[in-house]
C-alpha cells in the first residue's frame, strides 16, 4: 500500500481583494510565480520551501510568503488525500442525484455533507442536481449508505448509483493550465 501524497487543492477566495475588488497578485493562483509554486507543490506538498526556491531561481522565503498570502486569501489548501484504489477501499460509487420537486440541491448535498463516507458532492447541471462520490470499506457499508440516506429519502426524487470497475485518471485540475 502507497503512502498518500498531500496534493494541493484550489478554492475560490474572499479575501485580499484590493479596494476595485481585484486579487493582489502575490495571493493570485494565475500570478506566473504562483502558479510554477503550486505546480511542485501538486507533485509533493511535503517540498521544503527552499528547495521549491532553488527550483524556481528565487528565495524559500518568498516560496514561504507567497504560499502564506495564497492560504490567507482562502486561495489555496494543502492536504493530503487518499487514493481509494491504493488504500483497497472495497467500494466505492459515484451518484448522480435528482432532488426532489420543490426541494433545492443544496439541501440535500447539506444533509449529505456530514456522512463520513461521502467525499465529494458537486451540483451539476443535466439529467442529475448533484454528484455525489461515496467511499466504503466494504460493500456491506455502501449498501447500508444507500439504505439508509438515500433510497426512500423524500428530498431525492432518483438517483443512479455507478460503481467504479476500474480507475484511468485521478487528479486534481487547476482552474486554468499552469506551466
Amino acid at each position: 500500500m502507497s503512502r498518500p501524497t498531500p496534493r494541493v487543492l484550489l478554492s475560490a477566495a474572499k479575501g485580499d481583494a484590493g479596494a476595485a475588488g481585484e486579487i493582489s497578485p502575490l495571493s493570485s493562483p494565475f500570478d506566473g510565480l504562483n502558479q510554477k509554486i503550486i505546480r511542485l507543490l501538486q507533485e509533493d506538498g511535503r517540498a521544503a520551501y527552499d528547495m521549491i526556491g532553488q527550483t524556481l531561481g528565487v528565495s524559500g522565503g518568498t516560496v514561504r510568503n507567497r504560499v502564506a498570502r495564497m492560504r490567507d486569501a482562502g486561495m489555496l489548501r494543502i492536504v493530503a488525500v487518499v487514493d481509494p484504489v491504493a488504500v483497497d477501499y472495497e467500494a466505492d460509487a459515484m451518484l448522480g442525484i435528482k432532488a426532489a420537486p420543490g426541494v433545492a440541491p443544496t439541501a440535500v448535498a447539506e444533509r449529505l455533507d456530514p456522512h463520513p463516507a461521502v467525499v465529494y458532492v458537486m451540483w451539476v447541471s443535466g439529467r442529475f442536481d448533484l454528484l455525489v462520490e461515496v467511499v466504503c470499506d466494504q460493500e456491506t457499508e455502501l449498501a447500508a449508505f444507500l439504505d439508509a440516506h438515500i433510497h426512500g429519502q423524500t428530498d431525492i426524487a432518483h438517483v443512479e448509483v455507478m460503481t467504479r470497475l476500474g480507475m484511468f485518471k485521478n487528479q486534481f485540475l487547476l482552474k486554468r493550465n499552469v506551466p
